[in-house]
């Protein structure tokens, strides 16, 4: 399968995927430290990392709606609907919880809103295990290269590999 969004030949949508996962795990742990008494201010950067992410998951949710329109079906349609949905469940509780702390004088984290994300970061791990057998059954065919060597013969690539001079 072949994504309709490429860059240099790779398929977009597997790289936005990470970043709202970091961007959440990272809120997570800022609220984690709010909570358990870290400085206040740390709970406002939970807020605004947690509202980052949801910014780049709604770019990757575009990313893999189109991608969706090439899966074929069967089995392997059912994996990337049921990947694309996890995902967007795990920023649901993730707005929810943004929505919650929207009205907040200092936008802290609580217990209730710490559990809600860890139980979002649950829910993103499977995700996370759908995209990657996504990623072995659409790739099984294609030999990635191993060595800088293989890398320098990559036509219209935009880094140049040069080895240094002995």
């Amino acid at each position: 399968m072949q994504s309709r969004l490429r860059v240099q030949g790779h398929p977009i949508q597997p790289m936005l995927v990470t970043f709202p996962f970091g961007l959440f795990v990272s809120a997570t742990v800022f609220d984690l430290t709010d909570v358990i008494g870290g400085p206040a201010f740390l709970g406002e950067v939970g807020y605004w990392t947690a509202v980052a992410a949801l910014v780049a998951a709604a770019l990757a949710t575009v990313a893999g709606m189109i991608d969706l329109w090439d899966v074929p079906g069967g089995k392997t349609r059912r994996t990337a609907t049921t990947f694309n949905l996890v995902n967007a469940a795990m920023a649901g509780l993730f707005l929810i919880a943004c929505l919650i702390r929207a009205d907040a004088p200092q936008r802290g984290a609580s217990v209730v809103l710490l559990l809600t994300e860890l139980v979002a970061l649950v829910v993103g791990g499977y995700g996370v295990a759908l995209g990657a057998r996504l990623i072995r059954r659409f790739d099984a065919g294609r030999a990635e290269p191993t060595t800088l060597d293989a890398l320098g013969g990559v036509a219209g690539s935009t880094v140049e590999i040069v080895r240094p001079r002995p």
